[in-house]
């Protein structure tokens, strides 16, 4: 029976990490917060940024949407550790990003990732945005958003 749970709970959270990078994508803030615990943590060195509990989260996604032009995210599964109701792992994403200002990124880079299980599911305790190749070569395409 913990095999089952096991694998079920790493189903979860790949589910859970499936749906942050499609609510990035879908600039649906509100929802990306609520995929975090109340006083979970996003924080992005690179920008730098660092947002604490679901109001700060989805408040930075109103902001994002003023500044960003458009945004893909391509996460690619890693390791998930389990321990019990918490659990850690690292995601490997790459994004590309262009600003309202013309100011265009390629990243790669790895979340590290801390989860909790919730009577809503697993949930993001902390997500910590580690870039480890940047290019910020002006994007020569156009947005088809």
């Amino acid at each position: 029976m913990s095999d089952m749970r096991a694998i079920a709970d790493r189903v979860e959270i790949e589910a859970l990490r499936g749906e942050f990078s499609d609510a990035v994508m879908m600039r649906d803030y509100e929802r990306l917060a609520g995929l975090f615990t109340p006083d979970g943590a996003l924080r992005m060195p690179n920008i730098p940024v660092e947002l604490v509990g679901r109001g700060q989260i989805a408040e930075w996604g109103v902001k994002a949407a003023g500044i960003v032009e458009f945004l893909i995210q391509t996460t690619t599964p890693g390791v998930i550790r389990l321990a019990g109701d918490e659990a850690s792992g690292r995601a490997y994403m790459q994004e590309l990003a262009r600003l309202r200002d013309g100011h265009s990124e390629m990243n790669v880079a790895i979340y590290h990732d801390r989860y909790r299980r919730t009577a809503d599911g697993w949930r993001f305790v902390e997500r910590v945005y580690d870039v480890r190749y940047r290019d910020d070569t002006p994007l020569p395409g156009e947005s088809a958003a």
